[in-house]
């Protein structure tokens, strides 16, 4: 996997699949949206979804009002699908096009949400490198919340080797920097109608003092 390349990969995806062919596609992302309600994460928050791709959040995040949206993916092709469905509506919202395991921010977020994109990284100094940068790049009060297959989900996807999270291992990984509020487990469905069994942890930044 030394010589992977990742973005190439990704937009050979985005550029060959329909958006429901692909096995993440949910219409409304529930899960996802119950942890903005959940924390009262207020409309002004500045909120990012990392590997965001061409997911429906952000069109509800839209639709509830948030004003301070940044979706990130490493493919291009995925970010453009997403803007050409959202129309004049792409204009209020930031587009990256990065890979998560070097992403550079250049501001801080209150929401950092990562569905399905922290499982791609599973060399340990990509692990520790986007640990480290959600850290620095997360206000005091901010809450990150994170969503891997768990070790009842499938091993692989969209043909890649991925890294399965239970609670204890997903809290070991991220206890350097934060602690945990709650984790839950989801059963998603893809439009194969085949069953994916996901872990998903919120967490809050330690204080120091």
């Amino acid at each position: 996997m030394e010589n992977f390349d990742r973005k190439k990969h990704w937009e050979n995806i985005y550029q060959t699949k329909e958006f429901k062919e692909v096995s993440w596609y949910q219409q409304t992302p529930i899960t996802s949206l119950d942890f903005l309600k959940q924390f009262n994460i207020p409309t002004t928050a500045k909120i990012i979804d990392v590997g965001g791709g061409d997911s429906f959040l952000v069109d509800h995040l839209l639709d509830i009002g948030y004003q301070n949206i940044t979706v990130l993916d490493v493919s291009e092709a995925a970010l453009d699908r997403a803007k050409q469905r959202l129309g004049d509506h792409a204009a209020e919202v930031k587009w990256i096009v990065a890979d998560a395991a070097t992403f550079k921010p250049t501001e801080k977020y209150d929401f950092w949400h990562d569905r399905a994109t922290f499982h791609f990284l599973t060399q340990e100094q990509e692990i520790e490198n986007y640990i480290d940068t959600i850290q620095q790049n997360i206000n005091p009060t901010g809450i990150l919340v994170i969503g891997t297959f768990s070790e009842q989900g499938p091993r692989k996807c969209s043909g890649i080797e991925i890294k399965q999270y239970s609670e204890s291992t997903m809290t070991n990984r991220f206890r350097i920097f934060f602690e945990k509020i709650k984790c839950i487990t989801v059963d998603h469905r893809t439009p194969s109608d085949t069953l994916q069994n996901f872990i998903f942890c919120s967490f809050r930044k330690l204080q120091t003092a």
